[in-house]
């Protein structure tokens, strides 16, 4: 019997899978490199032959108490590793070594944008985990292939508590960590290539209860946007279920990114499924209060500091403070390049327009575009000098500048006669010009448009071909709009 549709509380919580961008596996030497031929990053160690003993890889430790660190987490100064068993083709022990009775970072939290202004996601705990191996279904028609390159892994795991209330804090808190781990460098993030996955919790209960509704989750997520897709799916057919007076059992589903649906696996099992003990193989690993200490002396300043810092010493917006820091390479290419230029906007401008353009397009990062920092800083020097346009050197000039590395801006914007004129006969006539042809908006302009001044002095440029200088060019409109 259909009941009448409640209204409900939406309660999530994450499962953050985070490769670590250590050069070996955790727990033996094997590459931990993406993109290798199929099981070419393989040894007896990673495909689990009888007899072989794991060691554990000291930078995945130091990398994962990094990340618990900025997250305001408590590290465990002892460390055990434990055996949780389950049998699948991509798992060539038969089990995996994870962290489960003392996870290596409990508590801390996440500040994110929502709804209702800022708010801190808390995290229950981070543990680290060696990854399983890749099955890939599609390459034979008949059978399962299995590549083991990223068997063995590092992995910090990271479990929020039910604390997020929408697919949109969800989105922004994978968002917000994704761009964490990539500034203090303890992976790249790529959820393309599996380094960042993510499991989703999802539950609702009556609007105002304290009591949580059952959970069901969503596995291996690849990427923010389904994350946050496969949310909204889950709470829709939840609500459904509860409102036609039926039961939500707890289940594991997956995601269907073609078709944008989710799909049942199999019934959630619980821990004492996976028959977890101590891993024998492995002795206790001591984290000292030096290296903790150490570490958290190595950590750069995180982006909502530098986000302060930026308004307050050039006077930034907010938006234009928050660009400088969205990933850290494009906060160092500002920092480089203020250091020859005062003028931290235009820097900010050239970098968000033609810089960024072209990395985008090339599919490059900001930090191998050819046109180093110092470079724009140097363009920028030219436009607040007024010897070249903002427009004219965002195009001409800086596509110049790609395929003539070996010539200084100032060199070419000579040689393809790019200065700006001021001043000048030349000047005046292309004004008088655009004002001739434009009768009807300066009539316009008379009668109290006064925003149409912009559009003269683009034409001027326009017709100039960029030669024009803008503030003088708008001072001889206004004197002759006057007359």
């Amino acid at each position: 019997m259909k009941q009448q549709d409640a209204e409900y509380d939406v309660v999530v919580g994450l499962e953050v899978h985070i490769q670590l961008n250590t050069n070996s596996k955790l727990f033996c030497s094997d590459a931990a490199l993406y993109g290798a031929a199929p099981n070419y990053n393989t040894s007896a160690i990673t495909l689990g032959h009888p007899g072989t003993m794991p060691r554990v890889n000291q930078i995945a430790i130091e990398k994962a108490v990094t990340l618990g660190l900025v997250l305001g987490c408590s590290i465990t100064t002892t460390n055990y590793f434990s055996r949780k068993h389950y049998l699948y083709p991509d798992l060539p022990k038969g089990f995996q070594t994870t962290q489960h009775i003392d996870p290596i970072c409990v508590g801390g939290s996440l500040a994110i944008a929502s709804a209702n202004g800022n708010k801190n996601i808390a995290i229950h705990h981070i543990h680290l985990e060696e990854d399983a191996g890749k099955s890939i279904h599609d390459a034979d028609p008949n059978n399962t292939a299995l590549d083991y390159n990223r068997a063995g892994t590092p992995l910090c795991e990271l479990v929020t508590e039910p604390c997020i209330n929408s697919s949109e804090e969800a989105y922004n808190f994978l968002t917000q960590l994704r761009k964490l781990v990539r500034w203090v460098g303890i992976s790249d993030g790529n959820m393309e290539e599996g380094s960042l996955r993510c499991d989703v919790n999802v539950s609702l209960k009556p609007k105002g209860s304290t009591v949580l509704g059952t959970r069901v989750e969503v596995k291996n997520v690849n990427s923010i946007k389904f994350a946050k897709k496969a949310i909204e799916i889950e709470v829709a057919r939840l609500a459904a279920i509860l409102n036609n007076g039926e039961k939500v059992h707890q289940e594991t589903r997956s995601f269907d990114a073609v078709n944008e649906t989710t799909f049942s696996l199999r019934s959630k099992e619980d821990a004492n499924d996976y028959r977890y003990f101590i891993e024998p193989d492995l002795s206790p690993t001591i984290i000292s209060q030096t290296t903790i200490k150490q570490l958290q002396h190595a950590l750069p300043a995180l982006p909502q500091q530098i986000i302060i810092n930026l308004q307050t010493q050039y006077g930034l917006s907010l938006y234009d403070a928050t660009s400088v820091v969205d990933d850290y390479e494009t906060y160092q290419y500002f920092s480089e390049a203020i250091l020859t230029c005062t003028n931290a906007k235009g820097i900010i401008n050239f970098i968000n327009g033609p810089i960024k353009q072209y990395s985008k397009e090339q599919n490059i990062s900001i930090k191998q575009c050819p046109i180093v920092a110092a470079t724009t800083a140097n363009i920028v020097n030219l436009i607040d000098a007024n010897t070249i346009t903002f427009g004219t050197a965002s195009s001409k000039l800086f596509a110049a500048l790609l395929k003539q590395t070996n010539h200084t801006p100032l060199q070419l914007i000579d040689s393809m006669q790019l200065t700006l004129q001021i001043n000048t006969d030349e000047l005046d006539n292309w004004v008088t010009t655009v004002l001739q042809k434009n009768e009807a908006k300066v009539a316009e302009y008379k009668k109290g448009k006064k925003g149409l001044i912009g559009y003269f002095v683009g034409e001027v440029v326009k017709l100039s071909k960029g030669k024009a200088a803008p503030k003088e060019t708008q001072e001889i409109l206004q004197t002759k709009l006057m007359a």
